[in-house]
């Protein structure tokens, strides 16, 4: 049997297949949920407090105003499942929020956020290519000294390493495409900004960038459309398999995928104190 075809793609999904078609087929086809991450929700925390910075008027925008716009991001995100559902003890939920206001604070030593002329924050854009259709979220679109666009990324992980920068700027490539297609123009360049070092990490579109971009997203839509009509996700074992949420139902590890939807909703029923579904009838 085969399954749904995606209606789209972005930065992240495209990332999933080519890491592992299996864990894509989990999160992107099936859209199985995953248990909150203390890293993924803290790189949530961060991005929305220097949203809220960006926002301010340039004067207003120091380092005491970005922590106190940390502390309502903390707040107006504390019921969101990704931060209610965190399993962490006093000490570590003390030492996230520490994390966490470390990185906000080490932004400050990669620019001045005063000098930044942000056009969009969270800007959302989608453009149709002849194979797919991408879609994306750029954390920042600004203007730079001479007028032309820069798109910014906020990272809260570690920095790659020289080996890895170039895959690193895969989705802010993206980024690129996606505005000279809704937009009319090609940015500048696009710059990844890890806050953990800091470091920044800055590349120039090009034509060549522009066209690998477009031809790669077809390229993978195919595959993906090759893989749901055929059920055929093969997982791909690795390194990061020690992080993955669906490792209990992967084969390469001695798991049965077809059990993973069953099985997550028999524990979200148990968890919600109902009585879970017959197995037949999930």
């Amino acid at each position: 049997m085969g399954h749904p075809i995606p209606v789209s793609l972005s930065p992240s999904s495209m990332g999933a297949f080519t890491s592992c078609p299996l864990a894509f087929r989990f999160s992107y086809v099936q859209r199985l949920p995953e248990p909150p991450s203390a890293p993924a929700s803290k790189g949530t925390l961060v991005h929305r407090a220097l949203e809220r910075l960006l926002d301010r008027p340039a004067e207003e925008r120091t380092v005491d105003a970005a922590l106190a716009d940390l502390e309502l991001a903390t707040a107006e995100l504390a019921s969101h499942p990704e931060f209610a559902g965190l399993d962490l003890s006093d000490a570590e939920r003390e030492r996230f929020h520490a994390d966490a206001a470390a990185l906000v604070r080490r932004y400050f030593e990669l620019e001045d956020p005063r000098t930044v002329r942000p056009i969009g924050l969270e800007l959302k854009l989608s453009a149709t290519l002849d194979k797919v259709t991408i879609r994306g979220v750029i954390d920042r679109l600004e203007l730079d000294d001479d007028g032309e666009l820069v798109v910014t990324d906020y990272k809260t992980g570690s920095a790659p390493s020289e080996r890895w920068e170039q895959r690193s700027l895969a989705g802010v490539h993206v980024y690129s495409l996606l505005c000279e297609q809704m937009l009319g123009r090609r940015p500048a360049r696009v710059q990844l900004l890890y806050l953990s070092t800091p470091e920044a990490i800055v590349a120039t579109p090009t034509d060549g960038s522009i066209r690998g971009v477009a031809m790669k997203s077809g390229a993978v839509m195919d595959a993906v459309r090759r893989a749901c009509a055929t059920d055929d996700f093969r997982p791909s074992r690795g390194p990061l398999c020690d992080w993955c949420s669906f490792r209990t139902w992967c084969p390469a590890w001695g798991g049965d995928p077809d059990r993973a939807a069953v099985d997550l909703q028999v524990a979200a029923e148990t968890a919600a104190g109902r009585p879970p579904l017959p197995l037949a009838a999930v």
